[in-house]
């Protein structure tokens, strides 16, 4: 059974740089991200280390997992195809196909090898990168992919050292593959420089798309590594700006732990418990659990609940007098973020 929420003293606090949280050592961590402290962090993803380790996930994984670690399931629209690629151990890649013209797009290609063999399978031509943020098992594939597709841009936020960037971009700008547009959303947080993309659906029947990266996953968000509470919050903000009816691609398959983890905060939840109930067995199953829609996560995401007094009480907070509502809500996020740093699943 999974543990609950752990409390006592964190170590090494001290000495942290401003808006840098303490990541306590877990014994297992599929995300390469969540065993660490900053030290390692700045290792990761600042120094050729991190482009080591990240080889190693990738070899790691191609053995344990030759097809992927869950089943996807493609997303049509009339003259639109949404394709999840899972890669490492529990990544995402996005191939958004223009089927009209047959021009396509990726989201964060992380195993080149993986992207590259959809591509081929579906017999397009990639004219675009789209990378959420700089971390390894987002970008790693740029480099490859841009060598065998030389008309690919790469795209991403000038603030993060993307590899291969070739394009970069500013909050709210646009762009076409195709008959595809995607606009770029400046959603700082878990770097400062982290993006989302949302395709536009419209023109195809269908409902907006956000490539949330690791802004937002099914019932989480992503670890503020370079960012406060009130940075993360505001970025949420903007993403559930979009609409209830937003369909939810995040860049990992967290949904079991998320879900595990939000049902010891609310214990009296009716959507969280059923799509609980859904997940775990999309998981034993091994498919993929996106995607969601921006509106199912309000009713379950305590990261997307900040705002709602049951939380709240659970976390046992209250605003004081004279407190911003939005200052209060970042304290609720933090709190929340703590606990789930905390939170380990076994």
């Amino acid at each position: 059974q999974p543990a609950g929420p752990r409390a006592g003293p964190e170590p090494g606090r001290g000495g942290l740089p401003e808006g840098v949280e303490y990541i306590p050592t877990r014994r297992k961590g599929k995300n390469p991200m969540k065993p660490v402290g900053v030290a390692w962090y700045t290792l990761y993803a600042r120094t050729r280390l991190g482009y080591l380790f990240y080889q190693r996930q990738v070899k790691k994984a191609r053995e344990r997992y030759p097809h992927g670690h869950s089943t996807p399931q493609p997303c049509h629209f009339p003259g639109v195809k949404i394709l999840p690629i899972p890669v490492l151990s529990n990544n995402y890649s996005y191939l958004v196909i223009d089927t009209g013209s047959g021009q396509a797009a990726v989201v964060d290609p992380s195993d080149p090898l993986a992207v590259q063999a959809a591509i081929e399978e579906e017999g397009v031509m990639l004219e675009a990168i789209f990378c959420t943020h700089k971390h390894w098992d987002h970008s790693g594939g740029n480099a490859e992919l841009r060598q065998q597709h030389g008309s690919c841009k790469v795209y991403g936020s000038a603030l993060d050292a993307i590899p291969e960037l070739t394009n970069p971009l500013a909050d709210r700008e646009k762009v076409r593959v195709g008959c595809l547009t995607f606009e770029a959303l400046a959603t700082p947080g878990h770097t400062v420089g982290h993006m989302v993309y949302v395709l536009d659906g419209g023109p195809f029947g269908g409902p907006p798309c956000l490539f949330s990266g690791d802004l937002l996953f099914l019932a989480g968000c992503g670890e503020l590594f370079e960012g406060s509470p009130e940075t993360m919050l505001a970025s949420l903000d903007v993403a559930m700006g979009l609409g209830e009816n937003t369909l939810l691609w995040p860049g990992h398959e967290y949904a079991l732990e998320c879900l595990t983890f939000a049902s010891l905060l609310e214990l009296d939840n009716p959507a969280l418990e059923q799509k609980l109930q859904w997940v775990t067995q999309q998981r034993q199953e091994k498919r993929s659990t996106c995607p969601s829609t921006l509106g199912e996560e309000q009713s379950y995401n305590p990261f997307l609940r900040t705002h709602r007094p049951e939380l709240q009480a659970a976390l046992g907070l209250r605003q004081g007098g004279e407190e911003d509502p939005d200052a209060f809500r970042a304290r609720v996020l933090k709190e929340v973020r703590r606990l789930k740093d905390l939170y380990k699943a076994t």
